[in-house]
């Protein structure tokens, strides 16, 4: 602690000008990091260095051509409601969907398909309140459809929304 306090005094007194840090301070900086990394092999400190030099794009690159070398699968990541995600051989999941029966489904995704182009304005208006977007960016959802508008409702709010959008004069799908 004496030694921060006599490097921010040091600090202190020196020009304001100047933002540079002074031998000890970038030796007490130094030391701090040092002291936090355990002790390892030179050749993994190595590549740790080389892979913190990377950019975003070329990390994403390693990180794919790693998952192909070490046919590494890529996991998808559940909802919490749904539990947790098991890895099953394919094989296995076939004869598990045999022998049980058709569960019902209990979430649905409201996919907004097609509309008539006289009640454009009031569908524009109907994605801005469901989707809390501002005009513009519901113009442009409406105009890109075939999109999904609403994922993981309830059957009721589902079917609630596909209906709303129905009366406006819009096709909406529940998937």
């Amino acid at each position: 602690m004496a030694l921060a306090s006599r490097c921010c005094a040091r600090i202190a007194r020196s020009s304001s000008s100047s933002l540079r840090f002074s031998p000890p301070v970038a030796y007490a900086l130094a030391r701090r990091w040092n002291t936090t990394t355990a002790t390892t092999d030179p050749k993994i400190s190595g590549i740790v260095d080389q892979i913190s030099s990377l950019t975003l794009m070329e990390t994403a690159d390693l990180v794919s051509l790693l998952k192909t070398r070490l046919n590494i699968p890529d996991v998808a990541l559940q909802s919490f409601s749904t539990g947790p995600a098991i890895a099953a051989p394919a094989a296995a999941a076939e004869e598990e969907a045999a022998a049980e029966p058709v569960q019902e489904k209990t979430m649905f995704n409201v996919k907004l398909v097609s509309f008539e182009t006289g009640s454009k304005p009031k569908i524009i208006k109907e994605v801005k309140s469901l989707l809390g977007l501002s005009l513009v960016d519901s113009k442009k959802f409406v105009e890109s459809v075939p999109k999904m508008l609403k994922e993981g409702l309830v059957k009721e709010e589902a079917e609630k929304i596909q209906k709303t959008l129905k009366d406006l004069g819009a096709v909406a799908a529940l998937e």
